[in-house]
């Protein structure tokens, strides 16, 4: 089964390169129409009187090459198919398309066919009477002792460095020349938590999963090749560490850098800034002036890791890195500055009120909040059948606090707008949740009604009002307002009238149990088979506390 969004295998390359031809912002790309097998995408405003540059190499690591064509950098791009070499034919009709009596530079990453293919174009473009010189780009350090380093991200700093030279008219072989010292003065390594998945492949023949889950492999290659070590953590810090450690031994000591943070091409942006972030800090620290990236500028497919290339500066070099370009692919360099930290004043709403008692509010308050804790098992029990079975653990933390609060006199109970704002306030911070916030909406919006001239059934509703505009929810969407709103609408048609709300919240709360569907919270994701027959336990909670309250009131008139 293929991991990869594609129409037909036979063609994606070239339905890529028509995508990354037609959405480059600089409208300066066009592809080579020779033949059909041949896939080289060129500089639509080339004039051929400056050196050319020409990349290239397998395809499935975007935006490398196609992204780097343009003013400043690359002239032509030659595309293989997905991790293989393009073919002779295919790099010498793009010598030939954009070479000019300036002559052309190939910049080959260090694999045998590209090495190959590429070297035996150049000589035959040579036997036309072109002038082609090439370079190969090394910057893998993973292995210490390779005769032959691979070429990897750093590809991409070579681009740009040889392409500012052959933009200031230098001749082939001072292009060249600033190529090399680009290469030398570049150290790159990667990382993996897992491989990459070939386009159409079966999944179960994927060397993908080589790597053990928990670990990652160090110096893997931008085609999966093995790397030369494994770490058993996911750990970012420990990861950039060991990769740090990697370059320094490769680096000279008193060096200035640009770091290119590559993405090789699964890893989310958010990971990606984390890596920024421990590379900002590491013991590198000191010697990073600039970053490229985070972006992916040489990826292999959706592998899940990322590579680390440091280049090193002198004035030649960094002036190049700084000029302004005319590819999709490139990121401008950003100076690496201490953190910005702007400072501010804490804000706080926290509700200051002064205490006071009133008997009659008080056992309101012991009713309502013993009643929601009472009721803890139960709501559970009914939230698991149509949620997540926390709605009675929810309900409760908060009535327990204000429960305590009121039994310690610390609440304003003789002034009302003071202690809608203050119950606020403790749901917000102890029922969590989206619970938490609707309720101390809900209170502090009725506070502030209070405190306007309202009456206690106005406020209420005024509260109930600014809640649903917030959340969203409404009569008959299978919420608590199903038994809340009528309740409250009962006491504002006659006060003091419980015996009333209480028969509305009842028949609301009923009424949840035969709605096909719910509009909001968890259940909003049942079918209407799972709700059928269940209350809403958020509306049974509003039934049960004005079913005490209209006990309450019952004894207390007798």
């Amino acid at each position: 089964m293929s991991n990869f969004f594609m129409n037909d295998r036979k063609t994606l390359i070239d339905d890529v390169i028509e995508g990354a031809i037609l959405s480059t912002p600089f409208k300066n790309l066009a592809k080579l129409d020779v033949d059909s097998a041949i896939r080289v995408v060129v500089r639509r405003d080339w004039d051929k009187s400056k050196v050319a540059l020409i990349s290239g190499g397998g395809s499935g690591h975007e935006p490398a090459h196609v992204g780097f064509i343009g003013k400043g950098m690359l002239t032509a791009a030659v595309c293989g198919d997905v991790f293989a070499s393009p073919s002779v034919d295919a790099v010498l009709n793009a010598i030939v398309a954009v070479t000019g009596e300036a002559g052309c530079l190939l910049i080959v990453k260090n694999y045998t066919g590209d090495r190959l293919n590429f070297g035996l174009a150049a000589e035959k473009a040579k036997n036309l009477g072109y002038q082609v010189d090439l370079v190969m780009v090394a910057d893998d350090v993973a292995l210490p002792d390779n005769k032959q380093p691979r070429g990897i991200a750093g590809t991409a700093l070579v681009h740009k460095v040889a392409g500012y030279a052959a933009e200031q008219g230098k001749a082939l072989a001072e292009v060249a020349k600033i190529a090399q010292q680009a290469i030398d003065a570049t150290s790159s390594i990667g990382v993996a938590m897992h491989g990459c998945n070939l386009p159409g492949g079966d999944d179960d023949e994927e060397e993908s999963d080589r790597i053990a889950p928990g670990q990652v492999e160090l110096g893997l290659g931008i085609h999966g090749e093995p790397g030369i070590s494994t770490l058993k953590t996911h750990n970012s810090e420990k990861i950039v560490k060991a990769l740090v450690e990697t370059l320094q031994q490769n680096l000279k000591k008193n060096a200035k850098l640009a770091v290119l943070i590559n993405n090789l091409g699964g890893v989310s942006p958010l990971e990606m800034n984390q890596i920024t972030k421990e590379l900002v800090h590491s013991e590198l620290a000191g010697a990073v002036r600039y970053l490229i990236g985070p972006a992916a500028l040489v990826s292999a497919l959706d592998m899940k890791g990322f590579s680390l290339s440091a280049i090193e500066l002198n004035e030649g070099i960094e002036e190049a890195l700084l000029s302004e370009v005319e590819a999709a692919g490139w990121h401008p360099l950003v100076k690496l500055e201490k953190l910005p930290v702007q400072k501010g004043k804490k804000i706080s709403q926290k509700v200051k009120v002064k205490a006071s008692t009133n008997e009659e509010v008080s056992k309101i308050i012991t009713t309502i909040t013993e009643t929601l804790v009472s009721l803890e098992s139960e709501l559970n029990k009914l939230d698991a059948k149509v949620g997540d079975g926390d709605t009675g653990s929810t309900f409760a933390s908060g009535a327990k606090d204000l429960l305590e609060q009121n039994k310690g006199k610390k609440l304003p109970q003789d002034d009302l707008s003071s202690l809608f704002g203050v119950v606020g306030d403790r749901l917000a911070t102890v029922m969590g949740g989206s619970s938490g916030v609707l309720m101390s909406i809900f209170f502090t919006a009725a506070g502030q009604k209070v405190s306007e001239g309202g009456n206690l059934a106005q406020s209420l509703l005024f509260g109930l009002e600014r809640m649903k505009h917030y959340g969203g929810a409404d009569l008959g969407d299978r919420t608590l307002i199903d038994a809340l709103q009528p309740a409250l609408e009962a006491l504002d048609k006659k006060a003091g009238d419980y015996k009333g709300a209480a028969k509305a919240a009842a028949k609301g709360a009923k009424d949840t149990a035969s709605m096909k569907k719910a509009n909001a919270g968890r259940s909003s994701y049942l079918n209407s088979e799972s709700l059928k027959g269940v209350k809403d336990p958020g509306a049974v909670a509003v039934e049960k506390v004005f079913a005490a309250l209209l006990e309450q009131n019952t004894v207390t008139k007798k």
